[in-house]
């Protein structure tokens, strides 16, 4: 059926006057993206445990929308994907990757291209160069095989093959070395920084495409050369304008919206998003795709604090909204079954296989040259292989062109997908990272008599964190080597993994000098720590670790293992934040209380969780070396936790301003422990506190805890205030400490080869079960505790595997 396209209405009146809202430009267009995001979601999560980046997703969904599959229903297709309708969907999405190339455009920072040096630009010119040559001969056989495509010049052709061949992508890239921990590595850096180089040389060669294709076979032939020569010239008029005259104007918007004014003015948000248009519209009018005038607009941009608000303005919107209409867009046009009889499957194995062999093959014999390990050099080709959307952006503006038929843009999409596909099984098929480093640790430990690993989530945990550091150390003997790790989740959005274009540190996670957020938390804790440095005891080194929840642990447990720290202290994932009124407890979220109960059971070394209730809120002010005086109650129940706890005591005792109590719990009549750690009873709850299974002996116990009790009392005699409760009711005497407010701190042991006594405790339902019985009473919030709380866990080989005991009787019990 024909339909004026004129005479199509943009809202309907409603159904109870007889209008079908799917005939409607508005409510169609509305079906469609609900659509769109609903299948390309699905399949993100049916493909996540793959570990597949969305673009695959959304790449699959779009051909399922399209012909291939779905729309091989002729009613599905007239219904929801009318003709009519296409020049609207395609317009919006259209309006959605102007934008997004504008964010590439300014995520993408020159300056550090330029620093990466000689062997990333050469990686990434043999990775550009094999492939484009191979893209050439690709197409000499797709000319001669394919009905209808010998119809375009060749040098459009020619240079539209070599260009789909050669692309990396870098966001695509980026998100695939964030999800297999490869960032901070070796190969990671260099595979960044030679697809930032390939990036900018597929947009040279894209606009040179274009430059050359006009309108096809319908006005190529017929087209003047000087045409292509006018519209390259323009081309390079509009960059030299916008590097010499926008990019001086945009440094000075930057600067009046930077941190020292208060906000960021809505004019200049407003007007370069206008530019963002008009760069667009000025260069489809030379000639070339107005993708390419976003793009250069978003490199004119400083990065810094308006750049990461124009991001945060922007991005969600227009990647998880308008992008996927692109992608559906595509695949509306992709149709498969033009792939037909085994020499169009022939010719696809071809181009997959020029693809892949001219970019791994290129890739890493330049990389062998340059000295790189065999295994490096082969990661480096598999991940330089990466495609995504600027290889379906280089197609559909080939097929928009006239230049690709249908058999071969879809010959061209399956490839792009596949070669994306593989490339994280490959990867973590072929390489695998070194984490140890044994010959720093014994150095570090000479050096300094105390190293300790510190996580932050944010500002919120510096004052607390001094605070407890600074208690740990004797003011005239202790040196110190603190390592702050600034852990950031790493999400779906693209600018979470911008600081991945920095240089490294020491093969670790790194500070990020762009992201404004992070860069002000650098400079607080910089600015908390000043005092220390020139006392010259404490050697602070801040790194941030930028990975998704489910795998912060990871990064933790192996800079705790790189830089052989014997404690790693984790932030609560909740916080209680002082007022005039009741206390505001700040939750960072469950995901975050995650991450502690991956790194309890996976460290190798001691690890730390601190439940801030305002410690350091009096003192630490303004980076101020003093410190009010701090009262520490050490509860002491008996086992290697609370063993743990009494050694940490020891180390507070010689500080000055902090007056340390020992608080130790003992029973009247010591019942008979079995020397099995108890779980207890299975019960309806979440969570269940959980003991070690490790058989442990009883008198061998008690007789380290006397012996560790004896030599701490006798070697701080005088220094110590030592008390014992002997009092039937546990809980009552443990909350009753806490809520009298009488200690700043309380530090406990999670207690994980437990005495009787509190194996009892194990009865209760608990609220954070990772903190042990103990420490669960003292988090608790509904139990009004005034004092900060500090539950240790001492790594033990003996005890360091953690499961429910299967001793179910002896649990019910206790």
């Amino acid at each position: 059926m024909t339909v004026n396209i004129t005479a199509i209405k943009t809202a309907s009146d409603g159904v109870w006057q007889g209008d079908n809202p799917l005939d409607y430009a508005f409510p169609l267009l509305i079906i469609q993206t609900t659509l769109v995001l609903a299948v390309g979601r699905s399949l993100a999560f049916l493909l996540k445990p793959l570990r597949q980046p969305k673009v695959i997703a959304e790449i699959v969904g779009g051909i399922l929308l399209g012909p291939s599959a779905l729309g091989r229903n002729q009613e599905y297709m007239h219904r929801i994907f009318p003709r009519w309708s296409s020049p609207i969907l395609e317009s919006v999405a259209s309006i959605g990757l102007l934008f997004f190339l504008f964010l590439v455009g300014l995520e993408l920072d020159l300056s550090s291209i330029r620093r990466s040096g000689k062997r990333a630009f050469a990686i990434a010119a043999a990775g550009i160069s094999l492939p484009f040559i191979f893209g050439i001969g690709v197409a000499f056989v797709l000319r001669k095989t394919i009905d209808g495509a010998d119809k375009v010049g060749y040098a459009q052709y020619l240079v539209f093959m070599g260009v789909a061949l050669s692309i990396t992508a870098f966001p695509v890239l980026a998100r695939i070395l964030a999800e297999l921990k490869l960032l901070t590595t070796r190969v990671g850096e260099t595979a960044m920084a030679a697809a930032a180089f390939n990036d900018i040389v597929a947009w040279i060669l894209l606009a040179l495409a274009v430059a050359l294709a006009g309108n096809g076979d319908e006005g190529g032939p017929h087209k003047s050369p000087l045409v292509s020569v006018w519209v390259l010239l323009s081309g390079v008029a509009f960059v030299i304008f916008m590097m010499v005259v926008i990019r001086p104007a945009m440094n000075w918007v930057a600067h009046r919206c930077s941190p020292e004014h208060d906000t960021v003015d809505e004019v200049y948000i407003c007007l370069t998003l206008a530019t963002v248009m008009v760069s667009g519209f000025i260069t489809d009018l030379i000639g070339i795709h107005s993708i390419f005038g976003a793009f250069i607009f978003g490199l004119t941009i400083p990065k810094g604090n308006f750049a990461e608000k124009l991001i945060e303005r922007i991005e969600d919107f227009v990647s998880g909204l308008l992008l996927p209409l692109y992608f559906a867009s595509s695949g509306l046009k992709t149709d498969v079954t033009k792939i037909s009889g085994g020499k169009a499957w022939g010719l696809l194995a071809m181009v997959i296989t020029a693809a892949c062999g001219g970019k791994i093959f290129g890739t890493f014999v330049v990389a062998v040259m340059c000295m790189i390990p065999v295994r490096e050099a082969l990661t480096l080709g598999l991940l330089m292989n990466t495609k995504g959307l600027v290889e379906l952006i280089v197609l559909n503006i080939g097929k928009e062109k006239k230049v690709l038929n249908d058999e071969v843009f879809a010959i061209l999409v399956l490839m792009a997908l596949f070669t994306t596909f593989i490339t994280t099984p490959a990867v973590m098929a072929v390489y695998k990272p070194a984490r140890s480093s044994g010959g720093r640790r014994s150095s570090s430990g000479k050096k300094y008599n105390l190293r300790v690993l510190a996580c932050v989530h944010g500002p919120g945990n510096i004052s607390s964190l001094i605070n407890l550091i600074e208690s740990t150390r004797s003011v005239n003997k202790t040196r110190l080597k603190l390592y702050v790790l600034h852990l950031v989740e790493l999400t779906e959005r693209s600018s979470s993994i911008v600081m991945v274009q920095r240089v490294r540190k020491n093969g670790l996670p790194f500070v990020s000098r762009f992201n404004y957020t992070a860069r002000a938390f650098h400079e607080r804790v910089a600015v908390a720590f000043r005092a220390y440095g020139q006392m010259g005891q404490v050697v602070v080194r801040t790194t941030t670790a930028v990975s998704a929840l489910p795998t912060m642990h990871e990064d933790i447990c192996h800079v705790a293992k790189e830089k052989g720290v014997p404690m790693i202290i984790l932030p609560f994932h909740k916080r209680w934040i002082k007022t005039e009124g009741p206390d505001v407890i700040e939750n960072v979220g469950h995901g975050w209380r995650g991450v502690n109960q991956r790194v309890l059971n996976k460290a190798e070394c001691t690890v730390a969780i601190l439940v801030d209730r305002g410690l350091g809120d009096e003192s630490q002010q303004n980076g101020s070396d003093t410190t009010v005086a701090q009262k520490v109650c050490v509860m002491f129940f008996g086992g290697p936790d609370d063993r743990a706890c009494l050694e940490l005591g020891g180390r507070m005792v010689e500080h000055p301003a902090v007056n340390v109590t020992v608080l130790r719990f003992v029973e009247e009549k010591r019942a008979e422990h079995d020397g099995v750690g108890l779980k207890p009873a299975p019960s309806k709850g979440r969570d269940k506190y959980t003991f070690s299974t490790t058989v442990i002996h009883p008198e061998k116990e008690k007789e380290s805890d006397e012996k560790v009790m004896d030599e701490f009392l006798r070697k701080w005699e005088g220094m110590v205030e030592y008390k014992e409760n002997s009092g039937n009711d546990i809980v009552e005497s443990i909350l009753r400490i806490g809520k009298s407010g009488e200690y700043d701190l309380i530090v406990v042991g999670k207690a994980r080869c437990p005495t009787a006594m509190v194996a009892r405790l194990g009865d209760r339902q608990p609220e954070h079960a990772e903190l042990g019985p103990v420490g669960d009473l003292l988090a608790s919030s509904n139990h009004g505790v005034v004092s900060s709380v500090l539950v240790i866990q001492q790594h033990d080989k003996i005890v360091s595997e953690e499961s429910p005991s299967q001793n179910e009787e002896a649990a019910n019990e206790v």
